[in-house]
C-alpha cells in the first residue's frame, strides 16, 4: 500500500506506484483537448499518462477530488489517488475487459481500475481462476498483481457521482476509449463488457474503429456474443454488490464468460506463478 505521506489527490510525478504521468504531462481541460491529446498519443504509455491527468469534465473533477479529501472512514488513514484511472494490464492483450467507471473508494482511492472494492474482488478472482491474473486479489497499486494477456479499462475514466456519468461526460471521455481500443485491436480477440453501459460504449468505440457492428446494435445480455470480424464481444452482468448479493450474477456465471473469452482468444491456462 502506498505510504500515507502522499497528498490526496496525488499530484502527477509524485512517486505513486505505477503513476504513468509526470509534472510535465499535458492536461486536457475541455473536450477539444481530449480529442487532440488522445489522437496524438504515440504509445499506450503516453496515452495512459494523458488520461491520468485529464480535467475536461468539471463535475467529475470536483467529485473525484472531494471524495479523495473527505475519504471513507475505513480508509481515512490512506492516501487517495483522486485522478482519472488509465487502462491497466498487457499492452498487447488478447482479452480486453471494459467497465463503466472507477468506484469512488475503489479505483479512485488506489489508482488502479477495479482495485480495492467488492466488484474488483469478484472480477480479479474470476480472472485468476481463468488463468488471466497472477493473483486472486487486487488491493493496491503496489501489491504485485499482474494480468496475463489481458487489459482492463473503463468507458469513463473518473469516478462519477452515483456511478452515473452524464451523456456529455461519456462523450467527452470517448476519445480516450477510442484511442486505447485502436492501439489494442491488432492483438485483441475478445472483449468482455461489464454491464449495459460498457456494452454500448464498446460497440460505439469498435464501430468508430471500423469494425462491422450490426445494425440495429445488438442488445446487451449476460453471455451475449457478437462476432465483429475476428473479435468477439461478450456481455457480462457487472459484478456489483447488487448483482452478486442477489444472485443475479454468480461466480460460475462470471467464470463462464471469462473462460469463453480466453478460449476465443486462444489462451491456454498459463501458470499463475510466472
Amino acid at each position: 500500500m502506498p505510504p500515507a505521506c502522499f497528498p490526496s489527490p496525488v499530484p502527477p510525478g509524485a512517486g505513486w506506484p505505477g503513476d504513468p504521468a509526470t509534472a510535465g504531462t499535458p492536461v486536457a481541460a475541455d473536450p477539444a483537448e481530449v480529442r487532440r491529446l488522445a489522437g496524438t498519443a504515440g504509445s499506450e504509455a503516453e496515452l495512459d499518462a494523458r488520461v491520468s491527468v485529464c480535467r475536461a469534465c468539471p463535475r467529475l473533477v470536483e467529485w473525484r477530488e472531494s471524495v479523495a479529501v473527505a475519504k471513507r472512514r475505513s480508509f481515512s488513514d490512506q492516501p487517495y489517488w483522486g485522478r482519472p484511472i488509465p487502462g491497466w494490464g498487457d499492452d498487447h492483450a488478447r482479452v480486453v475487459v471494459i467497465g463503466l467507471a472507477p468506484a469512488a473508494h475503489g479505483g479512485n482511492r488506489t489508482g488502479r481500475i477495479f482495485t480495492g472494492d467488492r466488484s474488483g474482488d469478484w472480477l480479479f478472482a474470476a480472472l485468476h481462476r481463468g488463468g488471466l491474473a497472477v493473483q486472486a486479489t487486487s488491493t493496491s497499486a503496489d501489491d504485485g498483481q499482474r494480468l496475463i494477456s489481458t487489459r482492463m479499462l473503463a468507458a469513463v475514466r473518473c469516478a462519477p457521482p452515483g456511478n452515473a456519468p452524464s451523456p456529455a461526460e461519456r462523450d467527452t471521455c470517448a476519445p480516450w476509449l477510442d484511442a486505447e481500443m485502436a492501439m489494442l485491436l491488432s492483438a485483441a480477440r475478445a472483449v468482455i463488457a461489464l454491464g449495459g453501459f460498457a456494452w454500448q460504449s464498446a460497440l460505439a468505440a469498435l464501430g468508430r474503429a471500423g469494425l462491422p457492428v450490426p445494425r440495429p446494435r445488438p442488445r446487451f445480455g449476460h453471455a451475449a456474443e457478437v462476432a465483429l470480424g475476428n473479435l468477439l464481444l461478450l456481455g457480462c452482468f457487472h459484478p456489483s454488490q447488487q448483482n452478486t448479493f442477489t444472485g443475479r450474477l454468480t461466480e460460475q456465471m462470471l467464470d463462464d464468460v471469462v473462460h469463453r473469452a480466453a478460449e476465443h482468444a486462444d489462451l491456454g491456462r498459463p501458470s499463475v506463478d510466472l
